[in-house]
């Protein structure tokens, strides 16, 4: 039974992680209606801000914390500045989107191999590895401020959307942008808030993913599974995102535990087809002839 109560702690600090990434994914889908698959690379690039700032500029943790996020917030507005902004212009498809945004991720995950190289980087030791012992469990010091830093982001999140006139604004994008846009919102400040929410989370999960294992160029690779979780627990629905992360991280642990850590990645591609199958709208997700 304590085995049991382990792999559930072990999978609600990752979960929590993969829902700093989710929410990203799903911010821009309730928005704009596409995957913005660029967002791994902005995450990616949040663990090197944070990773140089402690260990080139020699900042403080909470210092090199703040850096990563505000700089990928940047990123991801310059992004869709750049990228998909002059799409919107032109009233483009939304395939031209997804192409966008694969070229886009292609991109930042190339310049950083031709720039800084593919060699792997270890963030230097900021909290003890020593785990806590709590009612028989071993629960890492890292994993538990995981735990706690993304639960605090992902609830002053939900605060700023129900409770600010911009919050406001965004959930009646959500709905329709159009039909916003004629009721007097200012539809493109809102895209930019939306993006420059999701790259300060990606920048804050960056910088966790890249403590908890390693920094490289193809972190973004990794936290596809990040959107998986968003396709199970619904597209455009934020907390779906966060449950459906959660329940991610938790079957991943119970499999490496039980089973073998080589079929911890295999079951989230199954989740993704066995959803796409039988329900493509996710948990808490609504049909998009449904959405407006």
């Amino acid at each position: 039974m304590t085995q049991f109560f382990q792999q559930v702690v072990n999978g609600l600090s990752i979960g929590s992680v993969y829902a700093l990434m989710a929410v990203g994914y799903s911010l821009v889908y309730s928005i704009m209606n596409f995957s913005n698959f660029a967002h791994g690379g902005v995450i990616m690039l949040g663990a090197y801000f944070g990773f140089y700032a402690m260990t080139l500029l020699k900042l403080p943790f909470l210092a090199s914390f703040a850096v990563a996020a505000l700089g990928t917030a940047l990123l991801a507005v310059a992004i869709e500045r750049i990228a998909y902004r002059p799409l919107r212009m032109r009233k483009a498809p939304f395939l031209y989107f997804i192409i966008s945004a694969m070229g886009a991720s292609i991109f930042l995950e190339n310049i950083v191999i031709a720039t800084i190289g593919p060699t792997f980087r270890t963030y230097p030791e900021v909290f003890a590895r020593t785990p806590l012992s709590l009612w028989g469990l071993s629960i890492g010091r890292l994993d538990l401020i995981m735990f706690g830093v993304s639960a605090l982001c992902l609830s002053g999140l939900v605060a700023f959307i129900e409770l600010t006139r911009t919050g406001k604004a965004i959930r009646a994008a959500s709905y329709n942008i159009k039909a916003a846009a004629l009721m007097g919102v200012n539809t493109d400040r809102v895209v930019t808030t939306v993006f420059a929410l999701g790259g300060l989370l990606a920048g804050v999960a960056g910088v966790f993913f890249g403590m908890k294992y390693t920094v490289y160029p193809q972190i973004g690779v990794i936290t596809l599974k990040s959107f998986i979780a968003a396709v199970f627990g619904g597209l455009g629905s934020l907390p779906g995102a966060v449950l459906g992360s959660v329940i991610l991280g938790t079957l991943e642990t119970f499999v490496a535990g039980y089973l073998s850590s080589q079929f911890r990645d295999l079951i989230a591609f199954v989740i993704l087809i066995g959803v796409l199958v039988f329900k493509p709208s996710g948990i808490m997700g609504k049909p998009t002839e449904d959405k407006a």
